[in-house]
């Protein structure tokens, strides 16, 4: 079922692109393998899947001991918290979630101390959800400035998460108001920011960001089912 599904998930990505004047190759499709067991993330493994993503620290780091080097990418995606990026930094190839100053700095000294530079997204809170963390679109040049002069984190780009709604055509406009962030940013030529990516599209609505621009796209259940509730 799960070779079935990612093959679904890719054919649907690439009618997406193509239909935005995209190449496929563009996308990368990370697999969400948060509650997903071990068994399974080897299943989407051999069927291609090549990069995993996992919402929880302790959860991922025993998936990562456990699979060793049958993985060889996987991306934090969930709320990550300040006393958890210890554990964090130098397991992941790409952190999609810093909302704020603070972490990104928490970030830039344990890079430091091990001589390393971490990959990382600003996550934006578009929609201006109470729930969502997230910068404030006002609030993202001064982010961007501040982490600018980190010299172990590089800013790769932006992510965000909408509202859910069943029909993905509502997502479109934090889409799109992504983008134009974006590109608002990157026309402010900040050094040391790269804002190449856009992390943005889950399994309801992944086509519709993928023409709004996506070029990280977050599928879970799509992919391996629906998840047991909690």
């Amino acid at each position: 079922m799960i070779t079935e599904n990612l093959e679904w998930v890719k054919s649907r990505l690439t009618e997406a692109a193509e239909k935005a004047g995209r190449s496929p190759e563009s996308i990368l499709l990370i697999a969400v393998s948060k509650t997903v067991p071990v068994e399974k993330i080897i299943e989407a493994r051999e069927a291609d899947a090549e990069i995993f993503g996992e919402n929880r620290v302790q959860e991922a780091l025993e998936k990562m001991d456990r699979l060793g080097q049958r993985v060889s990418h996987w991306h934090f995606i969930g709320h990550l918290q300040k006393n958890k990026v210890k554990q964090v930094v130098g397991r992941f190839d790409l952190i999609h979630s810093v909302d704020n100053v603070e972490l990104a700095q928490i970030i830039n000294d344990q890079s430091l101390k091990r001589s390393l530079t971490t990959s990382v997204l600003i996550q934006v809170n578009v929609s201006g959800e109470a729930s969502k963390s997230g910068v404030a679109p006002d609030a993202l040049e001064g982010t961007l400035q501040a982490l600018s002069k980190m010299l172990a984190v590089r800013v790769e780009g932006l992510m965000t998460i909408p509202p859910y709604d069943p029909d993905p055509e509502k997502s479109r406009k934090v889409f799109s108001r992504l983008r134009e962030l974006r590109d608002q940013m990157a026309g402010l030529g900040i050094e040391g920011i790269d804002l190449k990516e856009l992390s943005m599209g889950m399994s309801n609505d992944f086509t519709v960001a993928i023409e709004e621009g996506a070029t990280l796209v977050r599928v879970g259940s799509a992919i391996f089912g629906d998840r047991p509730a909690g």
